[in-house]
């Protein structure tokens, strides 16, 4: 998913996260300069694109909304606004990090039903969402695959697997992947087991063969994580030596759903992220009682709860604390003729929270400088419009600190540090401005 924004550029650069336009008296439009500028820096050009007083320039610009360079000129005491005139116009985007799904069904002999409910919505009340969205998905699913009446298993059919429709019935001998969209981790998951199946199996391969190395080889490291869990039991397992129990607690839920998060994140900070910092969402249909109304979700501010809907052995309270502990919904697992609002809440959901990529490209700047990349700030200016801060330029991603960034010369890139990330993620609102000085003499 792409939202366009507007960025200037070479003394400032500026966009909105919401999706706004900021444009401050420069230049906008198409990839030409217009306006022309005095080597003081003065600019009275309007943000429609004409006449400011100076030198208009011509360039190559980077990929994305558009972009407006300015050089703040010789003895400028410092990067402001006002100093900025208007030099080229290009074009950048503001991107949407990918979104990777997992989910995972209980395979137990009570789970027919629940299975036969996903089947017949994961394609058109959850795929077909996140399709028409434009966001880069791509689901695994962790289950048994096979015939869902008979053997509690799943299969999955086009347009979603490679499996055409009709073809499930009766399921092939092994599921058909549909490379860069779907993929099926076939394995046997009990009516405890599903988060010790995660681990255990995140490097082993599948009883098929279609992943050597484990269901983690599907994962893109650049992707958010959504995991999706169907069972109408708890937790209770043990993998590497430890226990994972949520004793159909409250307090055994919490501690159960804090302790896998902690094996999780260790097993890969790279795909998962940190205890400060995850990058995975874990949403629970699982056999709670309703809600009132009953198809109304559990937020991940409700707390856990122990009652159990009608037709279940137990409340999941170890997945409701997940859910709690990383902000995704919960939904009772009982009621198969709800599915379709429960897969249309939870693909609005995804798409919703979908994270935005904290890296900016660096365009190329006006013809005959380059960028003066060890002089730029970046200035972020809340949504709710408390004063603005400045982030600062740290050495390299070791160094990342709170409220700073670096840049990555090989890659071309500003990229904010882990916790500056998740202030601006966390902000749907805010504003960034980027502000830096041009050199003369020389292309970048």
């Amino acid at each position: 998913m792409r939202t366009k924004q507007t960025i200037f550029l070479c003394a400032f650069a500026a966009f909105s996260l919401g999706g706004a336009a900021l444009g401050v008296g420069c230049s906008g439009g198409d990839n030409t300069a217009s306006g022309s500028a005095n080597t003081g820096g003065n600019s009275s050009g309007s943000s429609q694109g004409g006449g400011g007083n100076g030198q208009g320039g011509s360039g190559n610009g980077g990929e994305g909304g558009d972009i407006n360079f300015f050089d703040a000129g010789p003895g400028d005491g410092g990067l402001t606004e006002d100093s900025a005139c208007v030099s080229q116009s290009s074009e950048a985007t503001l991107v949407k990090k990918p979104v990777d799904v997992i989910v995972l069904i209980d395979n137990s002999g009570s789970m027919s039903a629940e299975i036969i409910g996903v089947q017949n919505n994961i394609n058109q009340n959850f795929a077909q969402i996140l399709e028409a969205s434009g966001l880069d998905y791509r689901v695994i699913l962790i289950a048994r695959h096979g015939n869902a009446s008979s053997a509690q298993s799943v299969c999955i059919e086009a347009p979603l697997s490679g499996i055409p429709a009709g073809g499930c019935t009766p399921p092939p001998v092994s599921p058909v992947n549909n490379p860069g969209k779907f993929y099926h981790y076939s394995v046997e998951v009990a009516s405890h087991d599903s988060l010790c199946k995660v681990l255990s199996t995140y490097g082993v391969q599948d009883e098929y063969g279609f992943a050597p190395t484990g269901w983690k080889e599907w994962l893109r490291p650049d992707a958010f994580k959504t995991f999706i869990e169907l069972t109408d039991d708890g937790v209770n397992c043990s993998y590497g030596g430890k226990t994972y129990n949520d004793s159909n607690s409250v307090n055994g839920g919490n501690t159960a759903a804090t302790n896998w998060d902690t094996a999780l994140l260790a097993l890969s900070p790279e795909n998962f992220g940190t205890a400060e910092n995850r990058n995975y969402r874990f949403y629970s249909i699982v056999a709670m009682a309703y809600n009132d109304p009953a198809d109304k979700p559990y937020e991940p501010t409700d707390p856990v709860i122990t009652g159990k809907c009608p037709t279940a052995a137990d409340p999941g309270t170890g997945y409701q604390g997940l859910s709690n502990l990383t902000g995704g919904l919960k939904f009772p697992l009982c009621d198969t003729t709800s599915y379709d609002a429960v897969f249309k809440a939870i693909a609005e959901g995804v798409v919703a929270g979908a994270q935005v990529a904290c890296e900016f490209g660096i365009p190329d700047p006006p013809e005959g400088t380059t960028v003066d990349l060890a002089s730029v700030v970046v200035d972020y200016t809340p949504g709710d419009m408390s004063p603005n801060k400045q982030f600062k330029q740290v050495a390299d991603a070791a160094a990342c600190a709170a409220d700073s960034f670096y840049i990555d010369k090989a890659a071309n890139q500003i990229i904010l540090c882990p916790d500056t990330c998740g202030v601006l993620k966390n902000d749907a609102a805010a504003k960034v401005a980027v502000l830096f000085a041009c050199d003369p003499g020389g292309a970048n």
